[in-house]
C-alpha cells in the first residue's frame, strides 16, 4: 500500500516500550525553548556583532594593506563557521551519549571564555585562531536545534524549530546594529568583553532553568525504528538528499554577501550611503524570515514536510531570478525579503525531517551532520559567489543559485515519490 506523502515521519513509539525521551520531557521541552531561543539569540548577538568594525579591528592589530584587510576579515569571520561544521557531528554524537543539557552548558561557557580572549589578540593570527576555536568548543545554536529538535513532540516540532530558528535570525539581525554603536562607548577590545558577559549569562540561564531528563542506559539504546519497519540505514538516501538541501539553501543564501555593496553601486547608490543600503538589503532577508519562520514550521506540522520543503525551494528559487534584473535598491531589499519569508521554512522543516527518520539514540549526531552541512554551505556561499561574480558578472550569481535551489526541489520531489 502507498504511503502518504509524509509517510516518512514516524508515528509514536509503541506503549509497548519503556518511555521515550520525548514522553520523559513532556513537561520541560516548552521551557526549554524559552531558555535556547535566548541563548541563541545572545550568543549570535555577540558573535555577529563585529561586522561592523571587524576590517578596523584586523587594522587595530597591524595589518595595513586595505586589500590585506579586507581578505583578513574574511578569513577572520569565516573561521568560526569552519570550526562549527567541523566539530558539529562530534558534539551530536556526544549529546546522544550524555545528554543535550552538557553540551548545551559546554558551548555557552566555551564561547563566553573565548570572546573575551578576542578582545585581547595580539596579531591577526590570534584573532583568525580565536574565531576558529570559537566555532570549534562553540555551536550553542547547533545543540540547541538538538536538545529542541529532540524533546519536542511530534506534532509540534516544527512549530518549536521555527521559533528557534527565530532567535537565532533575530540575533543575526541585531548584532551588526549593536556593534555598529557599542565600539564608541566601550571601544573595539571593550565590545569583545561585552560580548563574553552576553553569552556568560546565557550559560548561566542554561544552567540554572533547562531541565532533562536522559537516562544514559535508555536513551543510548537503539528502540524501534521510525517507520516500524525499516532500519535507520534504510533512510541514507534520503537523509543526505536533506543534508544536500540544507547545504545549498545556506550557499545561495549567503552567495550575495560578498558581492551585494558592489551590485548596490551599479543600482546608483551614492558612495556614502552605499554601506548603509547594503547592510538595509542585507537585514530584509533575515527579518523576512523572522516574520514566517514559526508559521511555516506550524505549516510543516500540519502538512507536512515534504510539502513545506519543495513548495519553499521552489518558490525560493524563482525568488532569485528577478534580482537580477532590479533597477533600484528598494526593488532588491523587497525581493529580499520576500526570499527571507519562503526560505524561512526549510531549514526548520529539514531539521524535523531527519529528526524523525533516525532513532532517538542516534538524533543527536544526525542533527550534528546537519548542521554541519548549513555551516559548509555558509562558509562555501560567499567564496563561490564572490568567484562567479568576479569571472562571470554579477547577474549570473542570481541565476546559478537559483537554479541550484529549483534543483533541489526536483531532487527532494523524486526522493518523497521514491520513499512513497
Amino acid at each position: 500500500m502507498a504511503l502518504s506523502a509524509d509517510a516518512l515521519e514516524p508515528a509514536h513509539a509503541p506503549q509497548s516500550e519503556p518511555a521515550s525521551y520525548v514522553l520523559r520531557n513532556q513537561s520541560y521541552w516548552q521551557r526549554n525553548l524559552a531558555v535556547c531561543v535566548f541563548g541563541s539569540f545572545t550568543t549570535l548577538v555577540s558573535l555577529s556583532m563585529l561586522l561592523p568594525f571587524l576590517p578596523l579591528y584586523v587594522a587595530q592589530l597591524g595589518v595595513k594593506s586595505p586589500a590585506d584587510v579586507v581578505q583578513w576579515s574574511g578569513v577572520s569571520f569565516g573561521a568560526t563557521f569552519f570550526g562549527t561544521a567541523i566539530t558539529a557531528p562530534i558534539w551530536g554524537r556526544l549529546a546522544d551519549r550524555y545528554g543535550r543539557k552538557p553540551m548545551l552548558v559546554r558551548a555557552a561557557l566555551g564561547m563566553a571564555v573565548v570572546m573575551s580572549l578576542i578582545g585581547i589578540a595580539h596579531s591577526v593570527t590570534e584573532l583568525v585562531a580565536l574565531r576558529l576555536v570559537a566555532g570549534l568548543v562553540g555551536g550553542y545554536a547547533s545543540a540547541s536545534i538538538v536538545m529542541i529538535g529532540t524533546q519536542a513532540p511530534r506534532e509540534r516540532a516544527g512549530w518549536a524549530l521555527g521559533v528557534l530558528s527565530t532567535g537565532a535570525l533575530s540575533g543575526n539581525l541585531i548584532g551588526p546594529l549593536v556593534g555598529g554603536f557599542l565600539p564608541d562607548l566601550v571601544g573595539i577590545r571593550g565590545t569583545f568583553f561585552v560580548g563574553g558577559a552576553m553569552i556568560a549569562v546565557a550559560a548561566a540561564a542554561t544552567i540554572l532553568f533547562v531541565r532533562e531528563d536522559f537516562d544514559r542506559h535508555a536513551d543510548t539504546k537503539p528502540r524501534s525504528d521510525a517507520t516500524g519497519e525499516r532500519s535507520p540505514n534504510a533512510h541514507r538516501a534520503v537523509i543526505a538528499s536533506l543534508l544536500v538541501t540544507a547545504m545549498t539553501v545556506l550557499f545561495a543564501n549567503m552567495s550575495i554577501e560578498p558581492i551585494i555593496t558592489v551590485y548596490v553601486a551599479q543600482l546608483g547608490v551614492p558612495h556614502a550611503h552605499l554601506a548603509r543600503m547594503a547592510g538595509i538589503i542585507m537585514a530584509a532577508s533575515a527579518f523576512g524570515s523572522m516574520l514566517t519562520a514559526p508559521r511555516l514550521g506550524a505549516l510543516a506540522d500540519r502538512i507536512g514536510s515534504w510539502n513545506v520543503i519543495i513548495g519553499c525551494l521552489v518558490v525560493t528559487g524563482l525568488l532569485m531570478l528577478p534580482q537580477a534584473f532590479v533597477t533600484h535598491w528598494w526593488q532588491l531589499a523587497l525581493l529580499r525579503g520576500l526570499m527571507g519569508m519562503t526560505i524561512a521554512g526549510l531549514l526548520p522543516s529539514i531539521a524535523k525531517m531527519v529528526r524523525h527518520l533516525v532513532d532517538e539514540s542516534h538524533s543527536g549526531k544526525t542533527l550534528g551532520y546537519l548542521q554541519s552541512a548549513q555551516f559548509s554551505g555558509q562558509v562555501i556561499g560567499p567564496l563561490v559567489g564572490g568567484q562567479i561574480g568576479a569571472h562571470a558578472g554579477l547577474h549570473q550569481v542570481f541565476f546559478v543559485t537559483g537554479t541550484l535551489l529549483v534543483l533541489c526541489a526536483a531532487l527532494n520531489y523524486w526522493m518523497r515519490a521514491r520513499s512513497a
